[in-house]
């Protein structure tokens, strides 16, 4: 379960407009890739062409294949896709619903068969949802649908991951569970992981590398620590922030209040 996910001269209009444009990315299989910066980036509509959900410019290829040269099944099996606010079926039990994830992999008119279940299963049981198996999805609170969407993905089995902010909604704990889980899957299984990501020091944490988008366009990739410096975030984001490096050598992302970086600063002088 590996692939390469291959992005070349990429770009999105709407109604004839340009809302992105010039993006290149190449991710290798077991390779997590973050996609950042300020509302209105482009950062959405970046995962739903690679998701062949809207039409795009440039090229964009899984394992080699084109992605508007694939079948919707073809798409199902080769790439899974969570949106940001996905719309679910609220009278639908949890365990159906995630079992909806095998589908690509089913003939026509064909049920799902009892390695699907246990697929399906050990999906539940990964993501804490055990309690839920029967519940209907209307039931359950925004964290816990926000879990069960990222559930149905991962039983899809597809070798490209793209997560629209994953953690959204989501209580610490449990942003920090399922961060692992899909850190624990692109190790393993290599999967790809593309993801977009609000939050700079999980950015910084999880994903091998960066891109950055401001207005559409990429204005800086690379490692955390080659995107994330003080001055790009001052600039791109109109933030004020410290940039330190952890235990593991990846770099933190403060917050720094207005009027109190020279106070801090002269605090920790000698």
């Amino acid at each position: 379960m590996s692939a390469r996910l291959l992005l070349r001269d990429t770009g999105v209009d709407r109604d004839r407009v340009p809302v992105l444009r010039d993006v290149h990315a190449d991710v290798e299989p077991g390779e997590w890739l973050a996609v950042i910066g300020p509302n209105g980036a482009g950062k959405s509509t970046l995962l739903k062409a690679v998701a062949g959900l809207l039409p795009y410019l440039g090229s964009i290829s899984v394992a080699g294949r084109p992605v508007r040269d694939m079948s919707q099944r073809e798409l199902g099996r080769g790439i899974a896709y969570t949106a940001q606010s996905p719309v679910v079926p609220a009278q639908m039990p949890v365990h159906e619903y995630v079992l909806l994830g095998r589908t690509p992999h089913l003939g026509y008119l064909a049920r799902p068969g009892r390695r699907d279940r246990a697929i399906t299963d050990e999906v539940i049981e990964r993501l804490d949802l055990g309690p839920f198996a029967g519940r209907d999805v209307g039931r359950l609170s925004g964290g816990e649908r926000q879990r069960v969407v990222l559930a149905r993905a991962l039983a899809q089995q597809a070798p490209v991951l793209l997560l629209d902010e994953p953690t959204t909604a989501l209580d610490l704990g449990h942003q920090q569970q399922v961060l692992e889980i899909v850190d624990g899957l692109r190790r393993d299984d290599g999967l790809t992981v593309l993801t977009t990501l609000h939050d700079l020091g999980v950015a910084a944490q999880y994903a091998d590398r960066l891109l950055m988008l401001v207005d559409g366009r990429p204005v800086a990739s690379g490692s955390a620590a080659e995107v994330l410096t003080p001055e790009s975030i001052a600039e791109h984001y109109q933030a004020r922030v410290s940039v330190d490096t952890g235990p593991d050598g990846r770099p933190r992302v403060h917050l720094v209040r207005p009027g109190h970086l020279g106070r801090d600063t002269a605090e920790g002088s000698p």
